[in-house]
């Protein structure tokens, strides 16, 4: 998640005030009754139990993967007790337009030759966008180069009268145009594919926010398009667009879910609220399904990519309310992110796995005139494309570990 909100206007404070005194009273933004907190877990989509987790779900996720290892030793023909070949996990995280660098490396990386097939994929925000195309192998790679070099602000928000967005309505922007271009590639033959690979034992996991929660939730792509509910394609786009929902800046999504018969509805934003990236809950056991089905596994890599700086680029900054507060939340959001990292170092090296990062280098400021600009993200594309091309310089640790340590 990186906020747009700072190339929009700031607000002056009289219109702030005048504003507020007009419009605060007859706001008409409602919704249904949000989920108890006693209920959250119990809490169904379109009937499809395992349709999403939250993180301390540890149980059910631990289930989930089980019955996805069976399904790929099946699929694979190897017999219980049996070794699977190295599989490999790759992580999306959030970053706006540097989302450009990921699709580009992606690219890249099947130029090179080398690109695995991976048995997960996890997104955020941006993340999010590209996961499905990631996930679905270099056959999509002409989309995904679609997508981020011709996208521009047009096809991702519409900005809504900003005095009035600010105080009587959720977000400063309409998402709609985001959502018609989720919709115009995530379609019914692409969900279809989806559902196969599912099938194949292969995991799709997007990460939304439930606000109302305060809590992740990681949806399970491939199980949602593998239900043949009617309601699946359009479940999947509004988990897309929740997922790249920036708070403030974008509306948040509305789940309409199941309370022992009861309806209700969960307000989910930007994955990025709690993680740029993700891997795995920390008290998950990666390796946990291999216990639970008798199965061995020849290793398992995991590539991260981080669309975006490991630090926040300088920027002198106006001493103004809002322009401070837009600052300080960059650089939270930048150093959660590379927080986010360490975390996945550990989880990875707890299991056994390869740890495989990748990340915008410092030394690559080209001008960024404003966010979603076609030629920035042209350019970044095309920067990661040549990198991935000729071999990325993966790093196997995080910013200040030594690996001679380790």
């Amino acid at each position: 998640m990186r906020s747009i909100v700072s190339s929009l206007p700031l607000l002056k404070i009289s219109a702030v005030v005048l504003i507020t005194l007009t419009f605060a009273s007859c706001s008409s933004m409602t919704r249904n009754a949000a989920v108890p907190p006693s209920n959250r877990q119990t809490a169904h989509i379109l009937g499809i139990p395992n349709a999403r987790f939250y993180t301390d779900q540890i149980k059910e996720i631990e289930k989930e993967q089980a019955n996805a290892l069976i399904r790929e030793a099946h699929f694979r023909g190897i017999k219980q007790g049996g070794t699977i070949p190295k599989t490999y996990g790759l992580t999306l995280s959030g970053g706006a337009d540097d989302g450009a660098f990921g699709a580009g490396l992606l690219v890249g990386w099947t130029a090179h030759g080398d690109r695995p097939p991976f048995k997960l994929v996890t997104g955020v925000s941006t993340g999010a966008l590209i996961a499905p195309f990631a996930f679905l192998g270099s056959k999509y790679d002409d989309r995904l180069k679609e997508v981020y070099t011709t996208l521009d602000p047009s096809k991702v928000y519409q900005q809504r009268f900003l005095p009035v967005a600010a105080v009587a309505q959720d977000a400063l922007s309409d998402t709609d145009p985001l959502y018609q271009t989720i919709s115009h590639y995530l379609d019914e033959k692409l969900l279809e594919e989806i559902a196969r690979e599912y099938a194949k034992g292969r995991l799709l996991v997007i990460q939304t926010t439930n606000l109302d929660a305060g809590k992740p939730v990681i949806w399970n792509i491939g199980a949602i398009a593998a239900s043949g509910h009617p309601g699946a394609l359009e479940l999947v786009r509004k988990i897309l667009l929740a997922s790249a929902s920036i708070p403030a800046a974008f509306p948040p999504v509305l789940f309409d879910v199941d309370v022992n018969g009861q309806s209700h509805q969960e307000m989910h934003v930007d994955g990025g609220a709690v993680s740029q990236s993700f891997l795995a809950p920390a008290k998950l056991d990666i390796n946990a399904a291999l216990h639970d089905t008798g199965y061995k596994r020849a290793g398992f890599g995991v590539y991260i990519v981080r669309n975006g700086h490991l630090h926040t680029e300088w920027n002198e900054i106006e001493k103004r309310t809002l322009t401070i507060a837009q600052r300080a939340v960059s650089v939270l959001t930048n150093y959660s992110g590379v927080g986010d990292l360490y975390k996945m170092y550990m989880i990875t090296k707890r299991g056994g796995a390869d740890f495989n990062l990748a990340y915008i280098p410092d030394d690559y400021n080209p001008e960024h005139k404003a966010d979603f600009d076609p030629l920035y993200m042209n350019n970044l594309f095309n920067y990661a494309y040549n990198k991935a091309a000729r071999g990325y310089p993966w790093e196997h640790a995080p910013p200040g570990f030594n690996m001679k340590d380790d």
